[in-house]
């Protein structure tokens, strides 16, 4: 799988990674959960490494905290999660709670989710980096409607990482966010990469354009991935599944080349 660096440090991140809202809230014995195993070997088996969980996803970090442990696939996995509360203690009882619920002593990122209380966790998140607690700080987003505010946080705090969402249907961070990242050396992350499911399934009724073969692409998915990682600020796409069939296809979109500005083209009028 390529793999793009990470701005602040010059670390290699593979470029294909893993959502786990909803599949990963599932409880152990279940069907679901049975399958999760396979997922995740899938994902390392391709040399990808981004797990992104929240508390706000359920039974999602407990259940990769218990899967890497079962595995011993911890070192395999950068770990990504988030602080969704206000007030400092509250924040760091969440956070302190994400160590123990992913079974580690270090989440390589910790992000402030959808700018919650932002001011309040920032300097926690900063110290803890500097202590060696986590190894990158971030925000997120997943709405266009706040990208005033990300980008007034961009331009006035130094940070390591943005997760926001961008798909061939919601390109609105192709703007201005994108491009400011690169101005600053902000990695991205890229959350709902789909458009929330309904890009897929329109879709699925037309035939891959004829390109799609120059590319290695097999599938509309590995075509609305490739798209994304055709913007050179997109450092790591995260795809959700709870499928090791789909991790596998989402995977394939990490290598081979990567759409030209007219593929590009094409590929948002075929969406619609």
């Amino acid at each position: 799988m390529t793999t793009r660096h990470i701005p602040s440090s010059g670390q290699a991140l593979p470029v294909i990674g893993l959502g786990t809202y909803i599949n990963f809230d599932v409880s152990p014995g279940s069907g679901d959960y049975q399958r999760l195993p396979a997922v995740l070997d899938t994902l390392f088996a391709a040399r990808g490494s981004v797990i992104d969980s929240s508390p706000m996803y359920g039974r999602a970090e407990q259940t990769t905290g218990e899967l890497l442990a079962a595995s011993g696939e911890r070192p395999s996995a950068f770990l990504a999660t988030k602080v969704w509360t206000s007030g400092r203690e509250a924040g760091l009882a969440q956070m302190e709670q994400s160590f123990r619920l992913f079974k580690t002593d270090k989440i390589d990122l910790m992000q402030i989710h959808n700018l919650v209380d932002w001011r309040t966790h920032l300097p926690t998140l900063r110290a803890w980096k500097e202590s060696g607690r986590i190894g990158y700080l971030g925000i997120t987003h997943y709405t266009s409607y706040a990208y005033d505010q990300v980008e007034a946080v961009l331009r006035a705090e130094p940070m390591d990482f943005l997760q926001i969402n961008y798909a061939l249907d919601d390109r609105a961070a192709e703007r201005r966010l994108l491009p400011l990242c690169r101005e600053k050396g902000v990695a991205v992350i890229v959350n709902t990469p789909f458009g929330g499911g309904g890009l897929l399934r329109r879709l699925s009724g037309q035939p891959l354009p004829s390109f799609a073969a120059d590319l290695g692409a097999t599938s509309w998915a590995q075509l609305a991935l490739k798209f994304l990682l055709a913007n050179p600020a997109v450092t790591c796409v995260i795809p959700g599944t709870g499928n090791p069939r789909y991790m596998a296809d989402n995977a394939a979109a990490g290598s081979g080349p990567l759409p030209s500005e007219a593929q590009r083209r094409r590929l948002i009028e075929l969406a619609g």
